[in-house]
């Protein structure tokens, strides 16, 4: 019987245990100096051009083994707003996943409508056409600045954030990311921007020579209830100002074929009170465009024009109201000027220069106009005959739009929306009278609110039209221009 002994074999339970705290802690704090001596070691013997283009090459080589693309989307393309930005914050809010942690609401100060956005470093996930794209937004702040010659004893700090959105996808999309993907945001966030738009108001700041370019307007909201359904006029012109409107806004190709600016322009002409800003604001509820008011006898000369022509935005109605009075204001101006002595000019305030037709006429059709796109220009005037015909020929004034004396249609629309009705027994006296009469769609409205009962209100407008009709049998109204009387929607799209 063998005796040997077998070798015993004994386990160390040590062996399976993991480092102590104390080993973990020594190793990470030699690392950490190890890290820290290098880093100061770099820093005082290495160039930084040469730092910066090693650690350059060192991120080139991890990102060489990713399989992941990212693209960064930038708030700010040096001190112009990034375009493509504002498109992916449209695009991003109804995708906005139920389940995200954190997301922030803002209500912008001349907006109706609360907007959605991603809180800082949140993700969402997107699928277009069966590729998995992560939206990723991030913003940085930057540590604040003295604003040089500011008070040293109360500096003005001037604080800079920077955002952007991180686009990350598997790099065997970038063909299909860059050609359509980003294709489809700019899409969908037109049409969104469309349905969120608060329209504006723009009228001239009285500051504006201070400021910038941009900074020459100041917006208020637009709150107009003016429409095509509730305007007191004929329903026929109506019709074709809305169909000229629609054809106008299908015809971007059309215009950039033939070579002309995408722009329209209208001439809307009448007596006081028949509703030529009621049509402007129902135009610019229809089309959903912005309202841009420029008084011409404020602006000092031909090159502010174009400034203020400039900053004006797309998608928008320029306004110029009274274009006769301005344009002799104008010349008043010029006139006064010419008239006093040399030298005398400096201690009056007068201005040293001023607008003139001819840079009126640039603005309408010259180089200047192409500065931007879906524009409609709007004259409005008391005196049609008293224009420059340089002004009146096509392709400055397109469309003529003649606001007459309230017709018998325009009365209908007008018991409707002030009375309700649509049917009286004094409606058919009142449309006779009015086939006779002069008044204005602003005074019949007027005496349709004087008073509450129905009844009542008709008698007293019957009194009023009969009244109107007597006094001018006896005698009539001086300076009237024939035109006037002359039918409904006649000078339409001379």
């Amino acid at each position: 019987m063998d005796t040997a002994r077998k070798p015993t074999i004994v386990f160390n339970a040590n062996n399976n245990q993991c480092p102590s705290a104390k080993l973990i802690f020594s190793a990470a704090a030699s690392v950490a100096a190890t890290a820290m001596l290098i880093r100061s070691v770099a820093k005082d013997f290495v160039p930084l051009e040469l730092r910066d283009y090693i650690f350059f090459k060192i991120k080139n080589l991890i990102l060489s083994f990713r399989s992941e693309i990212t693209l960064v989307i930038e708030e700010f393309d040096g001190l112009n707003e990034n375009l493509l930005y504002k498109a992916a914050e449209l695009y991003l809010e109804p995708t906005i996943p139920p389940d995200t942690k954190r997301i922030k609401l803002a209500l912008p100060k001349r907006q109706g409508k609360i907007s959605f956005s991603l809180e800082s470093n949140e993700e969402i996930v997107d699928n277009f056409n069966g590729v998995q794209v992560k939206w990723r937004f991030v913003s940085k702040n930057f540590p604040p600045k003295n604003i040089p010659g500011s008070d040293p004893y109360n500096p003005l700090l001037l604080t800079t954030e920077a955002r952007f959105f991180e686009l990350s996808f598997h790099k065997k999309h970038k063909e299909t990311i860059l050609n359509n993907y980003v294709q489809h945001i700019l899409e969908i966030s037109k049409d969104l921007e469309e349905k969120k738009k608060t329209l504006k108001l723009f009228t001239l700041k009285s500051d504006r020579y201070s400021g910038r370019i941009g900074d020459m307007w100041q917006a208020l909201n637009l709150d107009h209830p003016a429409t095509f359904q509730t305007l007191a006029m004929d329903s026929d012109l109506k019709r074709k100002i809305m169909l000229d409107l629609d054809r106008f806004m299908k015809r971007k190709e059309y215009y950039k074929r033939v070579g002309k600016a995408w722009k329209r322009g209208y001439l809307l002409f009448g007596p006081p009170g028949t509703g030529k800003s009621s049509l402007i604001a129902a135009m610019a509820n229809y089309l959903n465009f912005d309202v841009y008011d420029l008084e011409l006898t404020e602006i000092k000369g031909d090159s502010e024009l174009r400034k203020l022509l400039i900053s004006t935005g797309n998608k928008s109605i320029i306004v110029v109201e009274d274009i006769d009075c301005s344009l002799e204001f104008q010349d008043r101006l010029a006139q006064t000027r010419a008239m006093m002595p040399q030298g005398f000019h400096r201690h009056m305030q007068v201005p040293q220069q001023q607008m003139t037709l001819s840079g009126l006429l640039n603005f309408i059709d010259g180089l200047w106009s192409s500065c931007g796109d879906e524009r409609i220009i709007v004259f409005t005037t008391n005196h049609k005959d008293r224009l420059d015909p340089a002004l009146l020929r096509p392709g400055r004034i397109d469309v003529q739009i003649h606001m007459s004396y309230i017709t018998p249609c325009g009365f209908k629309m007008l018991a409707s929306n002030y009375l309700g009705i649509t049917e009286h027994p004094q409606l058919l006296e009142i449309e006779e009278l009015l086939k006779t009469t002069k008044v204005t769609p602003a005074e019949v409205g007027e005496l349709l609110m004087k008073d509450e009962g129905t009844e009542k209100v008709l008698q007293g407008l019957i009194q009023f039209l009969q009244t109107t009709l007597s006094d001018a049998a006896v005698e009539p109204q001086p300076g009237m221009s024939q035109q006037y009387g002359e039918k409904v929607g006649r000078d339409l799209f001379l």
